[in-house]
């Protein structure tokens, strides 16, 4: 997987439908809100930064960020997901190294956070590759794990 072949674009009127049609495993449902929660959350919620995922020139991912810092005293990442038809080819890892970039370079963010449950093992394994650590911090069902920039 080349990561060129990989971008993120913010979201809009030409790709917001595209993400709430991707679909997640069913292993996974339990884990995430569907995209359409996330990007109506967005509308209300107008410090999140929601990005379509793309592969070449499809959509095939949604994620999204706080662009001021919250708990922990860090930036949130609400949402990272890849369509199951996509998942196991690195998309989901080379998306998240360009929204850290990103939000390194738009926020000059310090501490990025992110939340997941812990029985989500393919994102721990995910953010623990990013090199995200794992401090303790948890939050109702979730855990937090933090990458300094």
């Amino acid at each position: 997987m080349k990561e060129n072949r990989v971008r993120i674009q913010e979201l809009n009127e030409e790709n917001w439908y595209e993400c709430c049609q991707l679909e997640l495993s069913t292993e996974q449902l339990p884990f995430i809100e569907p995209n359409a929660i996330s990007i109506a959350q967005s509308k209300f919620e107008t410090t999140l930064k929601p990005f379509a995922i793309y592969f070449d020139s499809k959509v095939v991912g949604f994620l999204m960020f706080n662009t001021v810092p919250e708990e922990l005293d860090g930036h949130w990442v609400y949402r990272i997901m890849v369509d199951e038809s996509h998942q196991g080819r690195g998309i989901g890892k080379a998306a998240t190294d360009l929204m850290l970039k990103e939000m390194k370079e738009s926020l000059n963010v310090n501490r990025i956070v992110v939340g997941y449950h812990p029985d989500n093992l393919g994102a721990h394994h995910l953010y623990r590759s990013l090199g995200f650590v794992d401090h303790g911090d948890r939050f109702g069902r979730e855990m937090a794990v933090i990458k300094e920039m």
